[in-house]
């Protein structure tokens, strides 16, 4: 995803830099992908890095550990397992939900998701508040036919707790083979109990870019994430449509979307603005990088409307509160996700990664949204009764403000 802006999360709030990723779909998809970065980055930038913050770490105490659970275990030592269980220990200790080690499968799971295409149930996936919570659900995903919804947590997968999984941890349980399925137990606010289902995997194939033209002459693009490939290209074809049938606004739909590649997120805000700021990047305190826009604004000048709530995250805050800072479009909606960090993917020798955060990323008006999210200044909601009924208050706001 982007720098991952979150987490390719199950999907949700990762922001990515080309070479970034951001948030985790339980499509599954691993990528909440807030800010996260994926440059391949050379070994000595990382030793340099390490050396920079913290003295070397004497293992001298973990190979003890080895010798007497070699010479006292009654069973096979899988040592390859025990190094990968090791790396995940460590990197589990700093403390921070974004920053994860994958096994060499693992890391190119967390790259293939963030392009759309997966056998699961279609449900992005990131931690909230200690707690596994879906931050989005795929247009006709398996999990959205059954009624999955956005900030459900989810408390148990097939019997297990899911107290203290990672976002990773419940991907590789709630993944599978098209045709099986997957039990949930799901705590939902307002609900007095839990709620049982069962889920069957499908493929899941999720262009990350939809649109179409209203009968009155009004653009929608809806981007569900911020992919390396076809996002800003289908996007910017969407642009120069926009712009050939001389649509009088335009609504852009972010809601559940969880982030991805910061580039996709730059480069679709240029279609707006012309050398603007983006975001800027924060690390200990001092600027680190400033994004600008850049290349031909072709929607410049037309009014437009953002979508977002609850399950846009990373990239998608990036993108909104590029557009609002610079008063390029008016917000509409719930407050977001939250997600303020930035995540580097650096390769490994053994052919895994390290998603580890690297900055805090600040709106053009220097604002840093961890926890607090964006609040739009038109607030609507879009309840569980409005979906049944097929109604959608926050757009129908958008139309309004366009002047439908």
């Amino acid at each position: 995803m982007e720098q991952l802006s979150h987490q390719p999360t199950g999907r949700g709030g990762a922001v990515i830099r080309p070479g970034h990723i951001a948030i985790v779909l339980v499509m599954v998809i691993v990528a909440f992908i807030a800010g996260t970065r994926v440059d391949t980055i050379r070994a000595a930038l990382f030793k340099q890095s390490a050396n920079k913050n913290s003295a070397a770490l004497d293992f001298g105490e973990v190979q003890d550990l080895y010798k007497k659970l070699a010479a006292n275990y009654d069973g096979n030592l899988d040592s390859s397992k025990l190094i990968d269980g090791a790396k995940k220990g460590m990197v589990d200790a700093v403390g921070d939900p974004y920053t994860v080690y994958f096994t060499a499968d693992e890391a190119k799971e967390f790259l293939s998701d963030l392009e759309g295409t997966f056998e699961g149930i279609g449900a992005e996936l990131s931690k909230k508040d200690g707690a596994l919570t879906i931050v989005s659900t795929i247009d006709g995903s398996p999990a959205l036919k059954t009624g999955l919804q956005a900030g459900d947590v989810i408390a148990k997968v097939n019997d297990e707790e899911t107290r203290g999984w990672t976002v990773e941890e419940a991907v590789k349980k709630i993944r599978g083979k098209k045709g099986t399925s997957v039990k949930l137990v799901i705590v939902r606010k307002n609900q007095d109990k839990p709620l049982d289902f069962a889920v069957t995997r499908d493929t899941i194939t999720d262009p990350s870019v939809k649109t179409e033209i209203t009968p009155e002459n009004i653009g929608i693009i809806r981007i569900t994430r911020f992919g390396q490939g076809d996002t800003v290209q289908l996007a910017r074809s969407a642009a120069v449509e926009f712009k050939n049938r001389g649509v009088k606004g335009i609504v852009l739909d972010l809601r559940g979307n969880g982030g991805g590649y910061l580039q996709a997120a730059q480069d679709i805000a240029s279609l707006w603005m012309n050398d603007k700021v983006v975001v800027s990047e924060r690390s200990h305190g001092q600027v680190k990088e400033t994004l600008r826009t850049n290349g031909e604004a072709i929607l410049e000048g037309i009014p437009t409307v953002v979508l977002v709530n609850g399950g846009s995250a990373s990239a998608s805050e990036i993108l909104a509160g590029a557009l609002h800072d610079n008063g390029a479009a008016k917000l509409v909606g719930e407050k977001t996700f939250g997600k303020g960090v930035v995540q580097d993917i650096v390769q490994l020798d053994d052919g895994g990664s390290l998603k580890v955060t690297i900055a805090s990323w600040f709106t053009p008006n220097g604002k840093n949204i961890s926890k607090e999210g964006i609040t739009p200044e038109t607030i609507v909601g879009l309840t569980a009764e409005d979906v049944a009924a097929s109604r959608d208050p926050q757009k129908d706001k958008a139309f309004e403000l366009l002047g439908r």
